[in-house]
């Protein structure tokens, strides 16, 4: 792994109390993590069942490790969604987000595998980008009625990224955030 240059401050945290009942999150002024994700977060577990991310591997329902355990956005980038949405704030509750990270340039495309660690030593591992979907539709609807359905064109390149808990920990609000990126060239078969 690099340390790069770049470090952020959280500007939010929250969870997702239930999935079943929405994707809305609630604020915390702190997470605590353990390796299944953060606490009180529907999305934690060691494991979940596939979804439509990961169809073109696995049925739907098939039990798959579980490396979406939180949901990290950047602020400039959500900022960036809500004047394009036409709406003066975008809520983080409102797209279930876990984490909100400002002054990391260009996060929604950090390489996957790259590395955020907190001032106390809490470490998330990014998987992937997070395409955005049509989930917060509803949550936006009730809150900026009318302008659910121009989140998803509006998050397109900025949705943030999906991670899981390498090292166990608190994060808080106001913390510091270091980015780590890995040591790898990038893949020449991608211009195959």
């Amino acid at each position: 792994m690099i340390k790069s240059k770049f470090s952020g401050k959280i500007t939010w945290l929250g969870a997702v109390p239930n999935r079943d009942s929405g994707l809305e999150s609630v604020a915390r002024e702190s997470l605590t993590l353990s390796f299944s994700g953060a606490e009180g977060e529907a999305h934690s577990g060691l494991t979940r069942p596939a979804c439509e991310r990961v169809s073109m591997l696995y049925n739907a329902g098939t039990e798959i490790r579980n490396v979406r355990q939180l949901s990290v956005l950047s602020a400039e980038d959500l900022t960036l969604i809500a004047r394009d949405m036409g709406i003066d704030r975008l809520d983080p509750t409102l797209v279930g987000a876990t984490m909100v990270i400002e002054g990391i340039p260009d996060l929604s495309h950090i390489p996957p595998s790259s590395r955020l660690q907190g001032a106390h030593g809490a470490t998330l591992v990014v998987d992937m980008f997070n395409p955005p979907c049509n989930w917060p539709a509803k949550p936006i609807d009730r809150r900026h009625d009318g302008f659910g359905k121009s989140f998803k064109p509006a998050a397109k390149g900025r949705r943030g990224v999906t991670a899981w808990v390498e090292r166990e920990g608190v994060f808080q609000l106001g913390e510091a955030i270091v980015l780590f990126i890995p040591d790898q060239p990038a893949w020449a078969g991608a211009a195959l």
